[in-house]
């Protein structure tokens, strides 16, 4: 997959502001109790599908909110459209994912951890 193109880059710029303020005021109603980050949003060259990633924290159901988040696309969708209308020709189809950096980030601190608690060999 090639660079990102400045338009690009800047329509997802508007949609991940969007979208991340769309959550700040609804996101609990679609997955209650946690904090949604929109951590990414990446588009198509024509602009028709965006991809946002999303972290979940304050939860232990991230991949169950990420599947009703996805069954809420359309509704989600149309929300973004009525705030984005008046920059953009065509409301792209949204497409949600689970950005599990935070977790990979944990997990690598863990074994950092558990490697410098080990007794080193004599060289």
């Amino acid at each position: 997959m090639g660079t990102e193109s400045k338009r690009q880059q800047r329509f997802a710029g508007v949609i991940q502001q969007d979208i991340a303020e769309l959550f700040q005021r609804e996101g609990n109603v679609w997955a209650p109790g946690a904090f949604i980050t929109v951590t990414r949003v990446r588009v198509t060259p024509d602009l028709s599908i965006a991809r946002i990633y999303l972290s979940f924290l304050n939860t232990k159901t991230a991949k169950e909110d990420l599947e009703t988040i996805k069954s809420k696309a359309g509704e989600i969708r149309y929300k973004l459209g009525l705030r984005i209308k008046n920059q953009a020709r065509i409301v792209p189809h949204l497409e949600f994912f689970l950005d599990d950096t935070n977790e990979y980030v944990e997990h690598m601190d863990r074994l950092f951890d558990e490697i410098s608690k080990e007794p080193r060999q004599p060289d």
